[in-house]
């Protein structure tokens, strides 16, 4: 049984870092799980807690959370029409197919090569948050037949290995199509639920070793729990500062963030 110090001091950090991603998730729009995982793994591992499978409890735990907002995003963005369903009901069998893939492929890999993979693909995702613009085109529409067949699964199997959800892909993927931005917002949503159920699933039946306190399967469940309490009440304070301020810049600094934390998730995968 964990000494009651060490469970109040995994509580605070787990608070301090649901606060920070609901505040960043809501002031600029990019999911929560891209700061949720390395902050996962920098807190459990500071708390003692650096097995060889801690990565996978990082990205299942990111995964579960993901879940609640996602389904509270769609919702909301659907009461207002924003929801491209068609989209969504087309791209959903393949990224959960995809999803499903991903886990397959976390359950075989262990802490330094998830570490390598979150640094490779965060540094693409921050490459585009900071250099990205709205009017770079691939296409006229949303993709169907043979290239919807192979983008979709491959938006579910990335997005599993990062431990995030659909924003951080699918947001960047509807817009090189022309989708409208808030479409793509409101839909991508959507692409997180499909994302998150089945991984998360799969994980509650993953075993693994050297977890952190009261984790089933691959979820932590008291940071499942911390976490989701604090991002309900600090993304709207984002949303709020999102529409007092010009995010821009802020965007461009969260990239700069972003490709430090993803540099150091290399260097430590590299064993450096």
């Amino acid at each position: 049984m964990p000494e009651t110090a060490d469970l109040m001091t995994m509580a605070a950090l787990l608070l301090a870092i649901g606060g920070f991603a609901g505040v960043i998730a809501g002031l600029l729009g990019v999911g929560g799980g891209i700061i949720l995982v390395p902050a996962f793994f920098y807190a459990f591992a500071a708390l003692g807690y650096g097995g060889p499978d801690l990565m996978q409890v990082c990205l299942a735990t990111s995964l579960a959370t993901i879940i609640v907002t996602s389904l509270r995003s769609v919702h909301a963005h659907n009461r207002k029409g924003a929801v491209d369903w068609a989209i969504l009901k087309g791209w959903a069998p393949g990224i959960a197919i995809g999803a499903v893939a991903g886990v397959l492929a976390v359950a075989q890999l262990r802490t330094p090569a998830l570490q390598a993979i979150f640094g490779s693909l965060a540094l693409v995702v921050a490459f585009y948050l900071g250099f990205g613009r709205s009017s770079w085109r691939l296409g006229p529409a949303m993709p169907v037949g043979v290239a919807r067949a192979a983008l979709s699964p491959l938006v579910g199997f990335l997005s599993v290995l990062m431990g995030i959800g659909g924003g951080s892909f699918g947001v960047p993927l509807m817009s090189l199509f022309n989708t409208p931005i808030h479409r793509a917002v409101a839909t991508a949503a959507g692409f997180g639920v499909v994302i998150a159920v089945p991984s998360v699933a799969g994980f509650l039946l993953t075993s693994v070793s050297g977890a952190p306190p009261y984790t089933l399967g691959a979820v932590n469940l008291p940071a499942f729990v911390l976490v989701i309490a604090m991002t309900l009440v600090t993304t709207p304070w984002g949303v709020r500062l999102a529409h007092a301020m010009d995010p821009g810049p802020l965007k461009r600094v969260f990239a700069a963030f972003l490709a430090v934390v993803a540099l150091n998730m290399l260097r430590k995968a590299a064993g450096w």
